[in-house]
């Protein structure tokens, strides 16, 4: 499981004195432990993989605003918070192979015009999560249903 992983990654940057591979993974088994205390469950690999698709997407949006304030100090520490979480993260997929997927779900749905969006994007969620930009995804399946 992807919570082991990062429990004994977290254990050899311990060890091996990583102060900023243990701070990140700190911070990822937080978000992992804040949610489980929030749901009262233990989370599966797809609940995990969300909380870190949903950690990048904050520090790029992070990295974005630091840059337009000329903090790059804080925007390179962000960049490297992303790298190390990506690392726990599957491949991730080409432009042109999100593009084949959803062209499949949308041949395999039937969807015809924009009213079919979310059948079209709850399809895909199982099968980009952590593997593409959903915001991406939604852009592009919105544009090949209007047209």
């Amino acid at each position: 499981m992807l919570k082991d992983q990062l429990f004994d990654d977290q254990k050899a940057a311990m060890k091996g004195g990583d102060k900023p591979r243990l701070a990140t993974i700190r911070l990822i088994m937080a978000a992992i432990k804040q949610q489980e205390v929030d749901t009262r469950k233990d989370l599966s690999d797809d609940d995990v993989l969300s909380i870190l698709t949903r950690m990048v997407k904050q520090r790029r949006d992070s990295i974005d605003q630091y840059s337009k304030a000329g903090r790059n100090d804080l925007a390179d520490q962000e960049s490297a918070e992303i790298a190390i979480i990506e690392h726990y993260l599957p491949a991730q997929l080409s432009p042109e192979e999100v593009a084949g997927i959803i062209e499949e779900v949308i041949a395999a749905t039937g969807a015809a015009g924009p009213k079919d969006m979310g059948k079209v994007m709850g399809q895909l969620k199982s099968k980009l999560q952590g593997r593409a930009d959903m915001g991406a995804a939604s852009a592009l399946v919105r544009q090949k249903l209007a047209g």
